[in-house]
Order: structure tokens, then C-alpha cells, then sequence
């Protein structure tokens, strides 16, 4: 039960990414099938598949910092011993998670105490706070990421780099040798 917990946990972002591209794919599919063949439209699905895809960015963002795959400009750390090089990464991820711990307390509280009750979708007429929920949610996961990221390189010492650009490292090592 557990490990079964830990996995979901672990993956959260992933499959909340597939049901949202999933789902916001197929409202935009539908909607373009009801306009070319039924000449009808349904005037939700634009602002829910919109919404849909604002959630699946903020969810991939923090994804990405799980996979350590976020942009970095890091040539500077090439004639560093690779030790010195990941705690001086540490250390800018440090600026990073204070950020994100500000920008969690801004959303925070615009989102609960200085948005008005009465601010609605245009189409759906849900309030927008629940739109603007996804800001504390994704900061705050991307910050768990960050530091769990930082655990298992620093601490535990696996590479967590991103896979694919593992993958070019290696395809790239293979063609010198």
C-alpha cells in the first residue's frame, strides 16, 4: 500500500499531464467535428480545454524539475570537478526554491484573501479562483520536486539528469569512441 502510495506520488505530475492533454485533446477534437459537420459549437470547450492546457503547463514545469530538466546554462562548470560543480547547482536551485516559496505566498494569498467571489469564467461561470488555484499547487510541488532532485544528486549521489539528455550524452561519447 505504501509503495503503491510513493509511486503515485512520485509520478503525480505525469499522469496528471496525460488526463489533461488527454482530455483537452479531445474537447478541441470535438469542438472542431461539431463546427465542420454539424455547424454547431459549444462555447465552453475553448475556455475549458484553455484552462485545461494552463494547468498542464504549470503540472509539466513541475515534472521537469523532478527530471532536472529545466533550462541551465552550465559550460561555466565544465573544468569543475563534478562534485563542486552539482553543489554550486545546489546552490542556485537554493535562490530557486526561495522564489518559489514567495511566489506560493503571493498566490496564496491572492488567490484565498484579494480575489473578488464574484469573478467568473466568461462561458463556464466557475469562480477563477479555481483556475488561479493552479499557481500554489504547481509552485509548491515544483519546490518538492526541486529539493527531492537535489536529495538524490547530492545526498544520495544518482544522477537525476534528464533523460533524454542522457541519452544524447551517451549517443554523442559512442560516435568519438
Amino acid at each position: 500500500m505504501g509503495l503503491t502510495l510513493y509511486k503515485i506520488f512520485d509520478n503525480l505530475e505525469s499522469y496528471i499531464c496525460r488526463t489533461l492533454l488527454a482530455v483537452f485533446v479531445v474537447l478541441l477534437f470535438a469542438q472542431i467535428v461539431s463546427r465542420e459537420f454539424f455547424n454547431y459549437s459549444f462555447s465552453w470547450s475553448e475556455e475549458l480545454a484553455t484552462y485545461m492546457f494552463v494547468w498542464f503547463v504549470y503540472f509539466g514545469a513541475s515534472y521537469a524539475a523532478k527530471l532536472y530538466a529545466h533550462n541551465r546554462v552550465t559550460f561555466q562548470f565544465n573544468k569543475l570537478p563534478k562534485r563542486v560543480a552539482d553543489y554550486i547547482e545546489g546552490l542556485a536551485d537554493l535562490f530557486w526554491i526561495a522564489f518559489n516559496v514567495y511566489f506560493v505566498y503571493l498566490s496564496y494569498t491572492f488567490v484565498f484573501f484579494k480575489m473578488n467571489v464574484f469573478w467568473k469564467s466568461q462561458t463556464l461561470g466557475i469562480p477563477m479562483k479555481y483556475v488561479y488555484l493552479i499557481l500554489p499547487i504547481a509552485f509548491t510541488l515544483m519546490t518538492i520536486r526541486i529539493i527531492q532532485a537535489n536529495y538524490l544528486k547530492l545526498v544520495k549521489g544518482i544522477d537525476v539528469r534528464d533523460p533524454e539528455k542522457a541519452q544524447v550524452e551517451d549517443m554523442i561519447k559512442e560516435g568519438k569512441q
